[in-house]
């Protein structure tokens, strides 16, 4: 009984098997045009069963990224314990560094106050400060300057220290009511008493227009080594000693490679110090130094 049945689907199914793979590619092509067509006639339709589908896949594809997810967050976990952990261990040390450097402070400070008083040293004046933003540079070949937007109204005087985080810059050297011209360390009218930090040995930053101002009247008996930190002496009562200026770079042209980079100077601070003392005069005629 089954055999006949069997035969005769079989031999039903072998046309329409063969029907049916001679239009379907038709049909496809068909049904692409009409999608086609479908798509330039109502816009708004084809929008809303994109919008519809993507609703309808959205959940599903959000449930299929859950466990990816998961796993990367529980990696990206794993690598913060790691860099915290390491992030610990540095500033353990650092503490531990920072604890012993505070126990040689409080040493120093304890020290330095019975020598104070052993002197009777004066104290010294509290400074004041004054930060202003670099306005304009007036820097070129013959011109080492740079002009701040802050004046005498903010509290700026003739020959105030101008500094960076980084070190001493310079002095002002001509003031206005709201703005003020601060001749740099380069500058060839620039003379800044300064002392080797390591031998006090006292010399003149001298500025001659180019990138490493020069050391004059080094003592003979000097023998200056490279990389040797130069600070200010505090000669000439124009600024107070250790102001931190540069390094020697060249020991045969006693070189100094300021600390300040003059090529990124944007923020400064103008400190007066209230020194008594005389100020040196910074600007002499450009028209015969020049030549």
């Amino acid at each position: 009984m089954r055999e006949p049945g069997y035969r005769f689907a079989r031999r039903l199914a072998v046309p329409l098997r063969g029907l049916a793979h001679r239009f379907v590619y038709p049909l496809l092509v068909l049904g692409a045009f009409a999608l086609m067509i479908l798509g330039k006639a109502d816009l708004i339709l084809i929008e809303r069963m994109r919008a519809t589908m993507a609703d309808a896949l959205a959940p599903i594809l959000s449930f299929m990224s859950e466990p990816a997810a998961r796993v990367a967050d529980v990696i990206e976990h794993g690598r913060e314990l790691v860099r915290l952990r390491e992030e610990n261990v540095q500033l353990r040390q650092e503490n531990e560094r920072l604890r012993q450097w505070q126990v040689v402070a409080n040493r120093l400070e304890q020290e330095n106050a019975q020598l104070r008083d052993l002197a009777r040293l004066t104290a010294e004046p509290p400074s004041s400060m004054v930060s202003a933003r670099v306005v304009a540079d007036a820097g070129g070949i013959f011109v080492h300057s740079v002009l701040i937007g802050a004046g005498a109204k903010a509290g700026v005087g003739k020959g105030n220290a101008v500094m960076t985080s980084e070190g001493l810059a310079g002095r002002v050297a001509t003031l206005g009511d709201r703005s003020a011209r601060v001749l740099l360390l380069t500058d060839l009218n620039s003379r800044i008493p300064v002392m080797i930090e390591s031998t006090r040995e006292r010399a003149m930053l001298a500025g001659d227009n180019s990138h490493q101002p020069r050391l004059l009247y080094l003592p003979s008996t000097a023998h200056p080594s490279a990389g040797e930190r130069i600070v200010t002496s505090g000669d000439g009562g124009s600024f107070p000693p250790g102001l931190p200026v540069g390094v020697i770079t060249d020991i045969g042209t006693l070189r100094v490679q300021p600390f300040v980079d003059f090529n990124r100077l944007e923020f400064i601070r103008v400190i007066d110090f209230k020194i008594e003392g005389p100020v040196v005069q910074t600007e002499v005629p450009r028209g015969r130094d020049r030549r």
